[in-house]
């Protein structure tokens, strides 16, 4: 499934950068996120809680960045695995564009699953990941206004 999205953030590129590449701010905007550690070079292993539908999980996995254009664009890939509940994987490609009033940040997120979680049907996995991609990219936006993390 494909979600496509983009979002104004009052600050400048290098700030909203800045924070596209702290564990800090990753880890306080991916939903359920209860460790993230490494680095945006040699990427990041994350445990993640979650619940979709009937099924609760909870995902260990790893995160990394390629294609990085630093200060314009990158791809983010994650790859989780959640037990006897299944997988997810999927990527988004982020692109900065300076804009009036700030940085506009665009997203193209691709998610695939499999094990349970597929068996739940694409009406309830789509409403997941399109709640998961609005609640990271929302906690994003609010992060760097507010000048958290980082």
């Amino acid at each position: 499934m494909e979600l496509k999205g983009s979002k104004v953030i009052a600050a400048d590129i290098a700030t909203v950068w800045t924070h596209l590449n702290s564990p800090e701010t990753l880890k306080a905007c991916i939903p359920g996120c209860e460790e993230l550690t490494g680095s945006p070079e040699e990427g990041f292993a994350a445990v993640v809680k979650q619940k979709v539908g009937p099924v609760k999980a909870t995902f260990k996995g790893e995160v990394t960045l390629e294609n990085v254009v630093p200060g314009k664009s990158y791809t983010i890939t994650g790859e989780g695995k959640g037990g006897v509940a299944g997988f997810a994987k999927g990527g988004a490609d982020v692109v900065l564009t300076e804009v009036e009033g700030g940085t506009e940040l665009t997203y193209d997120v691709e998610a695939k699953v499999g094990g349970k979680l597929a068996q739940l049907g694409s009406r309830i996995i789509g409403g997941f990941a399109r709640k998961m991609a609005d609640e990271f990219f929302e906690r994003f936006q609010n992060v760097v206004e507010e000048g958290e993390a980082a």
